[in-house]
């Protein structure tokens, strides 16, 4: 299943257009769905796709040729031999020139590891040989820290020989509820909260669904995360595995946030770290895009705020921390369904408290002209002493949007607007500018509260607006 993708697969579509060679560099972590994007883009193109391995370089080149064979109207690669990657895309460089061709060498980090000098090759053969062909070279990777560093950075021998880059980022909630027509609104946003908007794992889901009738969520949970042969329940260490050399700390650290602690103090004392040291280890991670530090959107010096809180920013990473590796011992044990039943389901509602609120910051960023009819500037949160506000806007106007998230089984009642309103009037003066307010409820409304919405133009959103649905799925 491929799901939206559409402005990049434009980006891609137009840079092959052109008359010029490009040189593009596709990244992002593992199962995001940087493969089945550049599938998508190369289908009705002339193009050759080389997936890298851990093999040695001339494994991959005789590859590279038996893969050209199928492309290529050419006898002469009955024969051909490349000794080297430079000669090899000497000669694709040359085929170009009768027809634009598309070469993409995926896991590139993998071509790197047997021969560390080809950032430097593919440098000189683009200055004397690509730059003035009709290729379309794209280079692709999954560890995003080495193609950062060796591809991207300045120090970099490819640096400024790009013509396009791109980080590809997880899907949003809405699109990855796409994956699933046939459950809830109520039900995407939780599978959402586990899986996060990662398209592999959206899949495997949504497989299985289809193999037999509509599974619960519950069932998807046992059987690809509480089971040791879960696709799922190992998936993590993977992923460290692949961007850090020791992933034992990193792991401590994530588990503690996952656990609650949010501050550095907090984090370091659980893991038994130097602030210092654990701040080091959080950069890491930062960087990596698997943390990220917020401050009220209020402070004027982020960087230096002590209100810095740091919050796991993949779901899924954020849900096996919290609840399968505590257990995993229980898990291994073949105890799923005691795993599921008091260590995950009454704490389930919980847990979705915050990435409700995520959810909710991504319908305004995303989807504001569906009810607020206004484009945010900024947009975040506030907190300080005895005062929580889950959602702060900017907007282009220069009103400012107060929000209240809720994750209750309950419909909400105008006490929570009344409490909204009370706590909107502490923020500092530049941010009381023209309130306008919104309440989201996983649950609904009070009629009180609709009546009272309607006379004082307070917007309401609910779980089905979040996906510009009119009904539940059945």
């Amino acid at each position: 299943m491929f799901i939206n993708r559409e402005q990049e697969i434009n980006a891609l579509e137009q840079m092959y257009r052109t008359r010029n060679a490009e040189f593009f560099v596709l990244y992002g972590r593992r199962r995001v769905g940087k493969t089945e994007l550049l599938l998508q883009f190369c289908e009705d193109k002339r193009s050759i796709y080389f997936l890298a391995s851990q093999l040695k370089e001339r494994d991959h080149l005789r590859q590279l040729i038996e893969i050209a064979q199928h492309v290529l109207d050419d006898p002469l690669l009955q024969n051909i031999t490349f000794n080297d990657w430079e000669s090899a895309l000497i000669y694709f460089a040359q085929k170009s020139q009768e027809e634009r061709l598309i070469l993409v060498l995926d896991e590139f980090q993998y071509l790197c590891e047997d021969n560390a000098a080809l950032p430097s090759l593919i440098q000189r053969f683009w200055d004397l040989h690509g730059k003035n062909s009709n290729l379309f070279l794209i280079l692709c990777g999954s560890q995003v820290s080495f193609m950062e560093r060796e591809v991207l950075a300045e120090r970099s021998p490819l640096y400024g020989r790009r013509t396009g880059q791109l980080q590809l980022m997880p899907l949003s909630y809405r699109d990855s509820g796409s994956f699933f027509f046939e459950y809830s609104s109520k039900e995407k946003l939780i599978i959402y909260s586990i899986l996060g908007g990662i398209p592999a794992y959206l899949n495997r889901f949504a497989q299985h669904s289809e193999v037999t009738s509509k599974r619960t969520i519950e069932q998807h949970i046992k059987e690809e995360l509480l089971t040791p042969q879960g696709y799922l329940f190992d998936e993590v260490n993977f992923l460290l595995r692949m961007e850090l050399r020791d992933p034992r700390t990193y792991a401590s650290l994530l588990q503690a946030i996952a656990g609650g602690a949010t501050r550095l103090n907090e984090i370091s004392q659980r893991v038994g770290l130097e602030t210092t040291n654990a701040n080091k280890y959080l950069s890491v991670l930062r960087e990596l895009g698997l943390i990220k530090r917020e401050t009220p959107l209020t402070e004027r010096a982020p960087q230096k705020s002590r209100k810095g809180i740091y919050k796991i920013s993949d779901n899924y990473l954020n849900f096996w921390f919290r609840f399968v590796l505590p257990n995993r011992s229980l898990i291994e044990s073949g105890n799923a369904d005691l795993v599921y039943q008091q260590m995950i389901a009454p704490h389930l509602s919980d847990y979705m408290g915050s990435i409700f609120e995520d959810v909710c910051r991504q319908y305004i960023r995303f989807y504001w002209e569906e009810k607020l009819k206004v484009a945010p500037k900024q947009i975040g949160a506030h907190w300080e002493s005895n005062l929580e506000i889950d959602i702060l806007t900017e907007n282009i106007d220069e009103s400012h949007w107060f929000g209240e998230c809720k994750w209750w089984e309950a419909p909400i009642g105008e006490n929570v607007l009344n409490r909204l309103i009370a706590k909107a009037a502490r923020v500092p003066d530049k941010w009381k500018q023209n309130p306008r307010y919104v309440l989201f409820s996983a649950s609904g409304y009070t009629d009180a509260l609709k009546r009272r919405a309607s006379k004082e133009d307070v917007i309401l959103i609910e779980l089905n607006d979040l996906f510009n649905e009119t009904s539940l799925a059945k």
